[in-house]
């Protein structure tokens, strides 16, 4: 009864998104698609409560390389690249701003995240020319499976599977698999897995 509630839901979400799916086609072809998803993010992080992640999720299911339905996609949630994915169970918190961005199954990221696209977005090595009018290099940022992003986090790097990264931290460089971090910038704390082998032990 609930799968088939979801289902009906997905579909009638699917159908009132067209009009604004229809505008970013049209406005990706003038501005380009990183604009226009920008734009239409923008106007969809405005709709609160369950309606809107309903109603999020089914446009960037349309405009995205991939979005799955059981991803979710809180309020105030911006996208500035229309090359983003986002896996099965992805949780994105309230106010997140993300450029390209790979966000793995059952990844978490909680309120205010940034992830820009990699860490080279603005040139800044010709001293003659203003930083906004240099070419920057704009590169995917991995958000492994399973990982947790804390509040406020910056990610400019990947980030492994299964890694929590702490609330405010700023990540300047790959992460490995199964750590915790935190700092600025980022630093390995410990390791997962020791400590779920140490509690292992213990209970033994």
């Amino acid at each position: 009864m609930r799968r088939g509630l979801k289902g009906i839901a997905h579909a009638i979400c699917w159908v009132l998104v067209t009009p604004s799916v229809w505008s970013w086609l049209v406005r990706s072809r003038i501005l380009g698609a990183d604009r226009a998803i920008e734009a239409s993010t923008q106007a969809w992080a405005l709709l609160p409560g369950l309606s809107g992640q309903y109603l999020r999720r089914a446009f960037l299911s349309r405009t995205l390389p991939r979005c799955a339905r059981t991803a979710t996609i809180e309020f105030g949630t911006i996208f500035s690249s229309a090359s983003a994915t986002i896996a099965e169970h992805a949780y994105i918190g309230p106010r997140c701003h993300l450029g390209f961005v790979h966000i793995g199954r059952d990844a978490l990221l909680a309120a205010g995240v940034h992830v820009p696209s990699g860490a080279h977005t603005h040139g800044i090595d010709d001293l003659s020319t203003p930083i906004r009018e240099q070419p920057g290099t704009k590169t995917a940022v991995r958000i492994g499976q399973g990982a947790w992003i804390g509040s406020a986090a910056i990610v400019l790097a990947d980030v492994g599977h299964d890694t929590i990264v702490g609330a405010g931290a700023v990540v300047t460089r790959p992460l490995p698999g199964l750590v915790v971090s935190g700092g600025v910038p980022a630093r390995i704390i410990s390791h997962r897995s020791e400590r779920h082998h140490r509690d292992t032990v213990m209970a033994g």
